[in-house]
């Protein structure tokens, strides 16, 4: 080998792992990336497509064989958006007490409703609306300052190049061709979102392939190289940022320090207007506070008509949920997880610098409240929403022994919340807890 050729094979190598350093260094840290989602608590999930017409499953209806897929894309012919208001939603969503949300612009029946290049099975060529849907509102959710999250699903029952059709039929097995053609369709789609400038994208579908299949590592790559701020669920084959559990609340927190409980207000993602069986706002709101004391968010998921509407039921709860996130606001946003169980007989949840314990009182307490456990000095007690002071007592401590006495809060009728009643109590320090079994007299 010649010099020249030696030196040039040494400036390619060296070119490579300089740009596989810039590359590594171009991703933002986890943990500045998730901070606003961290603190956010509250996001409100969309889930709006033809299946409205119907007010059928999305996608599943056809899949499991409970109707056919021609007539499944009948629906195509009745959603027209007429009244569709993406600057009232995203006001609604605000209302709400909501800092995020998430909208899909795709689901596993391939209609996309954003004006996609990649296919004609969209909104605008396919559906009576004609109309691009997710640019509206993408501009909307900005104008009000919340965060805009895209749902997207990486199968596509529909595409005639995705092996998968339906339960029982394929349409092919092993075809590396029409697989390529298939996977350079969805990053085409995705390269079309990335427009959107998203900060969340939730992805679904990934159980169908494999991460090299989907080429998740890929996927993320070309998303952070467009948008290096943009945060990624769960579902993405081990490539996403944060856990994504669905319908049943945690027992337990989950193990990523991020997450989200992503619910339906009934039983149904989209609109269903056979499905009455609607939470009521008072449940929606415990089922939220029991996230935050768990250090995680509620993604709150809405079913709009096919026509645009959003169900007065619906309406309602977001209308509901807002009076009591307004009110509580400075006990929501920011917290982190709350002491562990067994030192109060609720809730809990901390501020940020973890000086602020709050309790959240979702019954009508039969006497005080009380605290166990709590080594600090409390400086202050009051009521969140009023400022309302609120009398206590240690009740119980001795002077020879390490265990704290059990502090006693009243909690007057006048000032409880009708929903949660939020109660703040100011430390010394940061909480300092004990947590052990106990001491017994052995000088006295």
């Amino acid at each position: 080998m010649t010099y020249k050729n030696s030196f040039l094979l040494l400036f390619v190598l060296i070119s490579c792992s300089l740009y596989k350093i810039t590359a590594q260094e171009q991703e933002i840290p986890k943990a500045e990336r998730l901070a606003w989602f961290k603190d956010a608590k509250l996001g409100i999930f969309i889930h709006w497509g033809i299946y409205a017409v119907n007010g059928i499953d999305e996608s599943w209806s056809f899949f499991n064989g409970y109707i056919s897929h021609d007539d499944y894309m009948k629906q195509l012919n009745g959603f027209n958006a007429k009244n569709y208001d993406p600057d009232y939603w995203a006001s609604l969503i605000k209302e709400s007490g909501a800092k995020y949300t998430v909208i899909t612009t795709k689901h596993h029946d391939g209609v996309a409703l954003w004006d996609t290049k990649q296919s004609d099975l969209n909104t605008i060529d396919k559906a009576k609306a004609k109309r691009d849907l997710i640019s509206p509102f993408a501009k909307a959710v900005k104008n009000e300052g919340l965060k805009l999250g895209l749902y997207y699903s990486l199968l596509d029952w529909s595409h005639p190049n995705y092996p998968n059709f339906t339960r029982n039929k394929k349409r092919y097995n092993d075809d590396a061709d029409r697989w390529e053609k298939f996977r350079k369709f969805n990053f085409g789609q995705l390269k079309e979102l990335t427009h959107y400038n998203p900060d969340l994208y939730w992805f679904d579908g990934d159980w169908e392939q494999s991460a090299e299949n989907w080429k998740a590592k890929e996927i993320r790559n070309l998303l952070l190289s467009k948008t290096p701020h943009t945060i990624i669920n769960s579902r993405l084959q081990g490539y996403g940022d944060y856990a994504t559990p669905e319908q049943g609340v945690p027992i337990a927190k989950p193990d990523n320090e991020y997450w989200e409980l992503c619910m339906t207000m009934n039983n149904s993602w989209g609109y269903q207007p056979n499905d009455t069986a609607y939470k009521s706002t008072n449940q929606i709101i415990r089922i939220l506070v029991d996230c935050i004391s768990m250090g995680g968010n509620l993604l709150l998921d809405i079913g709009p008509k096919p026509d645009g509407t959003i169900p007065k039921e619906q309406v309602e709860i977001l209308k509901g949920l807002g009076r009591w996130t307004n009110k509580h606001k400075a006990a929501i946003y920011g917290t982190r997880a709350g002491i562990p169980h067994g030192h109060f007989n609720g809730y809990t949840a901390l501020s940020k610098d973890k000086k602020i314990l709050y309790l959240y009182v979702d019954n009508k307490p039969n006497g005080p409240l009380l605290i166990k456990g709590l080594k600090n000095k409390v400086n202050r007690i009051w009521v969140v929403g009023n400022g309302t002071k609120l009398p206590y007592k240690v009740v119980g401590k001795q002077y020879w022994s390490a265990v704290p006495g059990l502090l006693y809060i009243d909690l007057p009728e006048s000032v409880q919340d009708k929903d949660v009643t939020v109660i703040a109590v100011l430390l010394d320090g940061e909480v300092d807890l004990y947590s052990e079994a106990g001491q017994k007299i052995e000088s006295n």
